[in-house]
Parts: C-alpha cells; structure tokens; sequence
C-alpha cells in the first residue's frame, strides 16, 4: 500500500482536506474527484465517522496519485498545515512507561495489580504545526511529552483487548504539555489538579497528519523523539508501555462508549524536563518525531493577556 495521511491546510485563508503522498499535498476532494471517487471529503470529522467506508477509497486516491502524479496539481508552498483533527474527547494515558514513572517520582504498583490510569485534557488545548505553545505566567515549570496518539474511526463499548486495535482509524502525534507546578493543590484537600496543569489552550500540539492505522499495524513498536532547540530529551519506543493500547482502549470502553473521533494519547517515554529541572521558556524550538509519522514542531511564547 502506498504511504499516505491526510491533513488540514490553510491556503489563503480557505480550509480545505488534504491528502499528503511522496511529500507533496493535494487537496482531497480535488483529487476525489479527479480520480472518479463519489465521495465526500470536504471535512476530517466526516471521513472520521465513515472511516470503514472510506480508508480503501482514500488508500485507492492515493495510489493513483503515485501513480498519475503529474495528472492532479498539488497544493501551493504557502498552504499551512493545520492541526489534524479537533478531537471530540482526548483521553490521556499517566505514567504508561517505568522510567518515566521513576523520573517524576511516581511508585507504581505492579501491573498485575494495577489498571491504566486516564484523565482527561481539554479540546481547547489543540494546536497545529508551529503554532506556539503559550506560558501562562502563574507557571514556571511548563514541560513537554512525546505520545503516540491514536484516533478513534469505529464506535464501540466493552471492546476485548483482542478486537481493539479494529477501532483505530489512524495515528498522530500529540505533545501532552503539561504545567507541572499548576498540578499541584494546597488549597483543596485534593493534592492533584491535572486538568488545571495540562488543559491551558496551545497545550495540546497535535499532527502534523493522520496516518491510517493500516500503514502502523504495530503500534507498540514505535519511535517516540523528542527535541528542544535541537538537543535530544527523549528517544524511547512504544514497546516500553507498561499498558499496551489495545488495554488502554478496552479499559476505556468499560466505562464509556468510544466514539469517532475521540483520541487516546498512549504516555511518554523517559525525558521529560522535570526530571531535569529543565523547562520551557519563551524562544525555545520544540520538535516532536515518530519517524512513521512525521515531525511536530512548535515555538514557544509567552502567553500575552488581554487585561479588560
């Protein structure tokens, strides 16, 4: 099968679907039509909903472009990709990998005795591809974490670990920013508030595209990097989640009907700043990669306030 994902792009202040193939981007519905394919791509959430019907169509597209290239003009240098999706819910795995556990000074009981553990971060917080990343100036200790993203594409509730990958219409990246000392509460006798630390708006940069999960069949053998101002912070691989995403998503369904278009953001590797002491401050360059995906970049700024 030919490599192919699909994104969202600005051309001129026009939204538009895009399909991405040997590194150029075509506007979908252009080549949907193109290529003699009776359907409707004008929106990512559409194609989301119908992903079973659709994949092969958009695997078929895609092929004809390798193919035909010259025959379907691509999208002009100024287009600018935008985030992939704006998930419904994004469901976020914690301290999913040993050694990041062991960084943040997390004890983690042993798996046997223990479930996948899920908050939830705020669809406000996604942005695109070198969209800032804002600090809010009440945090100090704002930080980064590589993940694995995974996009829901089939509705399902009490899924086995056996059929939940079947749900899964394709992956993407997500970097679950987190404001490490807004986490913490002394003012309530509840110690955590992840929601407050990980829901600020520009804390949740996701893309640069979504990938069909036909061309990941094995997500828990993925590269996760992470750079900031081009120094390595994380290097790890989806094969060191103590929970696999097949179990995130059946412990999920357990609770809740997955639906198109929720996202799952599977936990990051070792490397964070806060086990560095090290945090992100306005200038800073952040570069998020799998290498099956793509790169998500991000500048970093200073979160200027409207006062009223």
């Amino acid at each position: 099968m030919i490599w192919h994902a699909l994104g969202i792009v600005d051309v001129d202040g026009q939204y538009c679907t895009a399909i991405i193939v040997g590194g150029a981007l075509y506007d979908l519905a252009e080549a949907a039509k193109h290529f003699g394919v009776d359907q409707d791509f004008s929106s990512m959430m559409a194609i989301i909903d119908r992903w079973e019907r659709l994949q092969p169509k958009l695997a078929e597209i895609a092929a004809q472009i390798e193919a035909k290239r010259h025959g379907l003009m691509p999208l002009p240098e100024r287009a600018v990709i935008k985030a992939p999706i704006v998930p419904k819910r994004i469901f976020c795995a914690a301290s999913n990998f040993v050694e990041h556990a062991q960084e943040m000074g997390t004890a983690l009981a042993a798996k046997a005795d223990s479930q996948p553990y899920i908050f939830m971060k705020a669809d406000t917080s996604v942005v695109g591809p070198h969209e800032a990343i804002l600090l809010p100036d009440e945090s100090t200790m704002v930080d980064w974490e590589v993940e694995l993203a995974a996009v829901i594409g089939l509705r399902g509730r009490d899924i086995s670990v056996e059929q939940a990958l079947a749900h899964v219409a394709a992956y993407t990246i997500f970097n679950d920013i987190s404001a490490r000392d807004l986490s913490r509460r002394t003012d309530f006798p509840f110690k955590n508030d992840w929601f407050r630390g990980k829901s600020y708006d520009t804390f949740g940069p996701t893309g640069p595209w979504l990938v069909p999960a036909s061309l990941i069949p094995d997500p828990q053998n993925i590269q996760l990097k992470l750079s900031v101002n081009d120094q390595m912070m994380q290097d790890g691989n989806t094969n060191e989640m103590i929970f696999t995403l097949a179990e995130q998503i059946a412990y999920l369904s357990r609770m809740l009907t997955l639906q198109p278009g929720d996202m799952i953001a599977t936990g990051t590797p070792t490397g964070v700043g806060m086990g560095r002491n090290m945090f992100l401050k306005p200038g800073d360059t952040v570069s998020a990669e799998i290498p099956a995906i793509g790169t998500l970049t991000n500048p970093v700024e200073l979160l200027v306030r409207a006062r009223v």
